[in-house]
């Protein structure tokens, strides 16, 4: 097997990336519809109501039967548009449109049945205009005015005369009038309810939007980092490895290897240049441009343990209290990029603590919580609220702020999230939950398959 092996966690970034472009954004459309539905149950309600209080309360002789069926159908139909809505989220604008469209037809038919344009309650036509004007593309919306309008002028030239009893026939403008008027307040209180309510959900649509250009923004400017530190990774690589050959050089010089000063010295060096040679390569490893033989099966008591003591062995001047409170150990894949993560939330918390620092790594149902404390000052409030954006920082230096904006986006597009806040005893706690189902060891086995 030749060439770079996938790395399991960023081909499961990539992916989730990938499904997140894809889906669209207009679940409102899925709210919009369940509106319609609860709409149509109103109106078959009220014109049942009102076909039976005319009927047989006021004796004005309806078409009962293809009325009363008519009101099945829409029943029907909403029956059905329930069991879709269960089963799908998206609802395009195709299928509101025609949904509206039936109303409309449904609408049409109820008026010829009884009275056509003399039925006061034509005028319903009017909010099946403004729910199109709302929830429409333009293009639509125009349809649904030019079919209302065709279905009023239709209803002017045939329909079907109602047979009203003799004792109406002295004030039937005023009997006019009146369904006039409770046409109006039917009208004003179906649209305060669902006017209101459609404009919540795209309200709430373009806000998703605007989060998701957000988000767009941010990872360009990830991607745009990661090239930068790529780029540098490899400028330095060559100069750490020239460095590298010199100390040794030097250290076996006789002036030097005589002074056992110097030779300590020169450890020390080469130690240090072993560590920056180690940062480059983990950072050409996050990048996907060197071997991905980090990406190995490991338990997570074994992983957090290794973590917890390589971090203690290049900082041993901090104080960590390390509790793993997990439970049973489980098979989790070992990754570059997460331990860089949580490395990073450790040391900001060491440079921000006084004193010692806490890592809590623990078991919620099927999510893995870390909880990392300091005894530091704390966020500042402004930086509480924009964690997780670049540059926001009380560092007073250039690139300040980077670590959080990092953690956070990695850890969004793992399925994980990171909250932080200052704590009620003094400090500050950044807690990282992340679903186990990310470190599953499965995707291991298909990367090296893959590979």
């Amino acid at each position: 097997m030749t060439g770079t092996p996938p790395n399991p966690i960023a081909k499961r970034l990539s992916r989730l990336s990938g499904v997140a472009s894809r889906v669209s954004p207009d679940a409102a459309g899925h709210r919009n519809m369940v509106q319609l539905v609860q709409l149509r149950w109103l109106a078959v309600a009220g014109q049942l109501a009102t076909i039976l209080a005319v009927h047989f309360g006021m004796g004005v002789r309806l078409p009962l039967v293809p009325m009363l069926a008519l009101l099945l159908a829409l029943a029907a139909l909403n029956i059905v548009s329930m069991g879709v809505l269960r089963k799908r989220r998206g609802i395009a604008n195709a299928e509101l449109f025609a949904a509206l469209l039936l109303d409309v037809a449904a609408l049409t038919v109820q008026l010829f049945l009884s009275g056509g344009a003399t039925n006061p309650f034509v005028s319903l036509f009017l909010l099946q205009v403004v729910l199109g004007s709302v929830l429409l593309d333009r293009w639509s919306s125009w349809v649904i005015v030019g079919a209302t309008s065709l279905c009023f002028a239709l209803l002017m030239i045939v329909y079907r005369p109602l047979e009203v009893p003799r004792f109406y026939t002295e004030n039937l403008f005023g009997l006019h009038v009146q369904g006039m008027w409770v046409c109006f307040a039917l009208m004003a209180v179906l649209l305060v309810l669902f006017v209101t309510r459609i404009s919540g959900n795209l309200r709430a649509r373009d806000a998703y939007l605007a989060d998701m250009r957000q988000q767009a923004v941010e990872q360009d400017h990830i991607v745009r980092i990661g090239l930068l530190a790529t780029g540098a990774a490899h400028e330095l690589g060559t100069p750490l490895s020239s460095l590298s050959v010199a100390l040794n050089d030097w250290q076996h010089m006789p002036q030097i290897a005589n002074t056992p000063d110097m030779v300590q010295e020169i450890a020390e060096m080469q130690a240090e240049v072993q560590r920056c040679k180690a940062i480059v390569t983990g950072i050409l490893l996050s990048a996907g441009a060197a071997r991905g033989e980090s990406s190995v099966a490991t338990s997570l008591h074994a992983y957090f343990d290794t973590l917890v003591a390589e971090w203690l062995v290049t900082r041993p001047y901090a104080d960590l209290h390390y509790d793993n409170r997990f439970g049973d150990d489980v098979e989790i894949v070992s990754d570059t990029t997460l331990k860089q993560v949580i490395c990073n939330l450790l040391d900001n918390a060491s440079e921000a603590s006084t004193g010692c620092i806490a890592l809590t790594v623990e078991r919620q149902d099927d999510t893995l919580r870390l909880s990392v404390r300091d005894t530091g000052p704390g966020f500042p409030q402004d930086i509480l609220s924009n964690i997780g954006k670049p540059y926001y920082s009380t560092k007073s230096r250039p690139g300040a702020g980077l670590g959080l904006f990092l953690v956070v986006n990695v850890m969004r597009k793992l399925g994980g999230d990171v909250t932080a806040k200052n704590r009620g005893q003094g400090g500050a706690e950044v807690i990282v939950t992340l679903p186990l189902s990310a470190l599953a060891l499965a995707d291991v086995k298909d990367a090296h398959d893959a590979g």
